[in-house]
């Protein structure tokens, strides 16, 4: 790296280490740190949410997959209108009419603490592992670009990010979510044009080098479930979609920081919108970059592959200064994710764990106190695991895919308890239970069914699908669980008045 892209990045994390520790001064209650006083304009949230969603995993992974393949993952952006509608018709009215700082609070009303408690903990384990995730690969990123120490790099990033999001609570989060936003659109649209300007017979080379390769195939239409098809990405994308605007607490959150539930659905619904031409934008430029190096035989080093490719282009294939300015992106679109993560479980842990029933005006000393400790221990552990995962990686990578099956079940309990209005509790437990089961079997059996002998016993669907039957399964064995336990009881009251 040049010095002046050095600068640039370093000017970028000062700055916004800076700018949102200065919300700080209206940031004095708990009110105030979690919900921003219900006075955030809707364009900041609405950037923030888009930022959220963007991580530094879809910045590299996005183009990676468009250099090795074609444009099957954005299928999984066509699911989005969907997943907006559902949450603008449905969520985003209720989640305001509870009007509670935490998604799980709806879930205690409907079904009882322990709905609430199973929610929030798997909330906070996914939250606290994806936040380690995203600081271990910023960290390789500068790593291999610099030669900086990666264990260094880890724990100043999340220290910075640690120190505006204590400092400045949710005002400090969405308007720095803001910015980055903006930062990470810019920095793609500037290797776009480098990409098309960059092509030996002009900007229709790249088209035609890519359309010959059929780079811009959407996957294959079969009705097979055992591959990334259009179709399993597509229902795949409902779901997670659905699961992120309709219950995740990092955009619950943001909807009630809105000033009235119009502009909460205005927020919703542009901050959602804006991932689907955004992830074009990223998954052209893995196809540009396939093309540019066609075009470009022997520039590229033969171990340079996949998700590499992207981080090496950016380092050796930009002028000076831009090379900062992709890099603060990438750094930009991870910390938007991470102070979210901070923030929102700060909340959740203040609401669902630390307040006493029935006493939400707790002694505000209190209540700031439990937030800032929740938000150093939340990013303290974050750092920890993602140094961890240098060297202990399969591990966190288990521990990731156990968190992501018992996470699993919430959407389809969020579900029960909306649209079946008469599941009651148990019906609920038996639903979760039912779903965690086979979510657990389709994600788990195929790593331990290996032997040739008890092949036969692992799932034989796609991995995006678990969720999706995971999901349907609580809905559904919930629904008819209420009906059966109904039906019984209705049989043992007439043979007890017989």
């Amino acid at each position: 790296m040049k010095t002046i892209d050095i600068a640039i990045f370093i000017i970028y994390l000062l700055g916004i280490v800076l700018f949102g520790s200065s919300f700080y001064r209206k940031n004095k209650s708990s009110a105030s740190f979690t919900l921003g006083n219900n006075n955030i304009p809707t364009w900041v949230i609405s950037m923030s949410i888009f930022a959220t969603f963007v991580s530094s995993i879809s910045y590299l992974a996005l183009p990676g997959q468009a250099y090795q393949s074609n444009w099957n993952a954005f299928v999984f952006s066509l699911s989005i209108p969907f997943a907006m509608y559902m949450a603008i018709r449905f969520f985003v009215p209720l989640y305001r009419s509870v009007n509670s700082p935490s998604a799980y609070t709806y879930l205690e009303n409907r079904f009882g603490k322990w709905a609430k408690l199973y929610a929030s903990s798997m909330y906070l384990l996914t939250q606290l592992m994806r936040a380690g995730t995203i600081l271990f690969l910023l960290g390789l990123t500068l790593h291999v670009i610099t030669d900086w120490s990666i264990i260094t790099i880890i724990v100043v990033t999340g220290i910075s990010v640690m120190a505006y999001s204590m400092l400045g609570g949710i005002q400090a989060v969405v308007w720095t979510d803001a910015i980055q936003g903006i930062i990470l659109i810019a920095g793609a649209l500037v290797c776009v044009v480098v990409l098309l300007l960059g092509m030996p017979e002009g900007p229709g080379q790249l088209f035609q080098i890519a359309a010959e390769n059929n780079k811009f195939s959407l996957g294959s239409f079969s009705t097979e479930l055992t591959s990334s098809t259009f179709w399993v990405v597509l229902v795949y994308g409902l779901v997670i979609n659905l699961q992120n605007y309709g219950i995740d607490q990092n955009y619950v959150q943001r909807y009630m920081t809105a000033r009235s539930e119009k502009e909460a659905k205005k927020s919703a619904f542009y901050g959602g919108m804006l991932y689907i031409p955004v992830s074009l934008l990223f998954l052209f430029i893995g196809t540009g970059l396939f093309s540019y190096y066609s075009a470009h035989t022997g520039i590229l080093p033969a171990g340079i592959q996949g998700d590499k490719v992207f981080p090496w282009f950016i380092v050796n294939g930009l002028p000076a200064g831009l090379t900062g300015l992709l890099i603060a992106s990438v750094f930009a679109a991870g910390m938007s994710t991470i102070s979210t993560s901070v923030n929102s479980s700060a909340t959740v842990i203040l609401n669902d764990y630390m307040r006493k029933p029935g006493k939400e005006t707790d002694n505000e000393k209190r209540s700031m106190s439990i937030l800032y400790f929740s938000s150093f221990v939340f990013s303290a552990l974050s750092i920890l695991i993602a140094v961890a995962m240098i060297n202990v990686q399969s591990v966190l990578e288990t521990w990731w895919k156990l968190a992501s099956i018992f996470s699993g079940g919430m959407l389809g309990l969020f579900l029960l308890g909306y649209f079946a209005k008469k599941a009651s509790s148990k019906t609920a437990v038996i639903g979760v239970v039912a779903g965690v089961i086979i979510i657990g079997w389709m994600g788990l059996s195929p790593l331990v069914f290996t032997s040739e002998r008890l092949h036969k016993l692992a799932s034989p669907f796609h991995g995006y699908l678990s969720i999706v039957f995971g999901t349907v399964a609580i809905f559904i064995i919930g629904f008819f669980a209420g009906i059966v336990i109904k039906w019984l009881s209705e049989i043992r009251s007439k043979k007890m008045q017989g």
